[in-house]
């Protein structure tokens, strides 16, 4: 690589390769769902044994009350999109992955700040959210182009990127 090139990751184009975004918004609806039941057993866990707490110290266990819900938000997506998998639970029965677009790696604080910008928008207003993903072509919606991520289907996207390093393989 000489200095008039730069590292950029080669994005996936819907026109070239469909699979990767067939039924995307669909299965992020669904995946949503997934993960909505899974974070409220959590919270209706934590606030059990926050409630049981709050017994056992006459009161005081139940000022932890008050950060259940952040918790159990940032406990979960920070266990689950910051993991090597990148998918939430209800991402992974949905056969779709979170990919960085920007070169940067997705760690678990990558994870987090994800999840803050989508529950932010999707606060303000999710159909805005939901209307954008329809006209950007790789289906994103705002909090993934704020944040530089990119949500594709595991399955095909794993065929793509072996094929794409077999070609650059090739290449050299």
């Amino acid at each position: 690589m000489n200095q008039t090139e730069t590292f950029a990751p080669t994005l996936p184009d819907p026109r070239t390769a469909p699979d990767l975004f067939e039924g995307l918004l669909t299965r992020r609806v669904f995946a949503f769902v997934i993960d909505l039941i899974v974070i409220g057993l959590m919270i209706m866990a934590f606030s059990f044994v926050g409630l049981i707490a709050g017994f056992l110290t006459f009161g005081l266990g139940w000022l932890a009350l008050t950060i259940v819900v952040p918790a159990s938000l940032v406990l979960y997506y920070g266990a689950t999109l910051g993991s090597p998998r990148r998918a939430t639970l209800g991402m992974q029965a949905m056969d779709i992955v979170l990919t960085p677009t920007r070169g940067q790696p997705l760690d678990g604080w990558m994870a987090i700040i994800h999840a803050g910008v989508f529950w932010i928008t999707t606060w303000i207003s999710w159909p805005l959210s939901l209307l954008f993903a329809l006209f950007t072509p790789r289906r994103q919606m705002i909090h993934d182009l704020i944040t530089g991520t990119l949500m594709l289907r595991r399955s095909p996207m794993e065929r793509h990127w072996r094929e794409h390093s077999a070609r650059a393989s090739q290449a050299y």
